[in-house]
């Protein structure tokens, strides 16, 4: 027949989600500019001013993936149409890495360059003279009631959270691995153990930033750290958000051995939140306390 289609690409009908997409992140924008400077008929400092845009979002997003799934249902995601999905999935956490880098290199640039912006004078990174300034122990930190900030003991919640994401990244591997050799017991069991321990990580990170002995406006370590670590945890909300819908497709029978890219792009994700985690550890963490030692007594923990 003419109709026939003779090639393996899926060539995607018109689609409204792109556009709705767009005009819902819009929304959400202008809301968000509305409760910060009291725009669009919202009053200054009103909460509610994103969440419509972010309601029409998600039921967007919820459109737009479940038409991916009657596709993926319907034979049009053949072995070409995979390899550029997971082309696509590289691309993104890729654009994901580089998002994490502007926070380390802020943290950096903070931390080594400070005191260049106080001493206008040392403009030349080549002058000897410089060199002496540029140290960590001179970072100012800044103030809490008249002691100086006090980093996070990294060996105390910074490190049980980390065992956590490490020990979620073999649980994922071992569900991924159990759905491979098509067994779905050992896959949900899995699965259910990954959500776990981010649900324990993200409630863990909670108690820690009620803990802090700082805050995001009192110092530039404190800006550093809660933007950084912010970030972060709302990827460890996305991701585990994320196998909780593989694990609500895999409960429906919606996943094959042969067959899943969406559990296998979601172990991808986890993953990358993982590494990003042990960078964070490291410099955010433990640098900062080797550096400074344990600072004011009775802030930060």
């Amino acid at each position: 027949m003419a109709g026939d289609v003779k090639h393996d690409y899926h060539l995607v009908k018109p689609s409204p989600w792109p556009l709705l997409a767009s005009l819902a992140m819009l929304t959400m924008v202008l809301g968000t500019a509305g409760s910060m400077k009291g725009l669009f008929f919202i009053e200054q400092g009103n909460w509610w001013g994103p969440v419509p845009g972010f309601i029409a979002l998600v039921f967007v997003l919820i459109g737009w993936w479940g038409d991916v799934l009657k596709e993926s249902r319907g034979g049009d995601h053949t072995e070409v149409v995979q390899i550029s999905l997971r082309y696509g999935m590289v691309l993104f956490i890729a654009s994901e890495v580089m998002f994490f880098v502007a926070w380390f290199w802020e943290f950096f640039e903070m931390a080594i360059f400070h005191t260049l912006r106080a001493n206008p004078a040392h403009s030349d990174l080549a002058n000897p003279a410089v060199a002496p300034l540029l140290t960590w122990n001179e970072w100012p930190v800044g103030q809490v009631d008249g002691h100086a900030v006090k980093p996070f003991d990294p060996f105390h919640l910074p490190l049980i959270n980390t065992l956590i994401l490490l020990l979620s990244g073999t649980t994922v591997t071992w569900a991924h691995h159990a759905l491979q050799v098509n067994d779905r017991k050992g896959a949900i069991t899995g699965l259910v153990l990954t959500i776990i321990l981010g649900l324990s990580f993200t409630a863990l990170q909670v108690v820690e930033y009620m803990e802090a002995g700082f805050s995001y406006g009192g110092s530039l370590y404190g800006s550093a750290f809660f933007m950084a670590t912010g970030f972060h945890g709302a990827h460890v909300v996305i991701g585990t958000l994320f196998l909780m819908v593989c694990l609500g497709r895999l409960l429906a029978g919606g996943m094959k051995p042969q067959k899943h890219l969406g559990f296998e792009f979601a172990a991808w994700y986890w993953h990358f939140v993982d590494v990003v985690w042990l960078f964070l550890f490291a410099f955010v963490y433990v640098t900062p306390h080797l550096v400074w030692g344990s600072g004011a007594p009775g802030l930060g923990h």
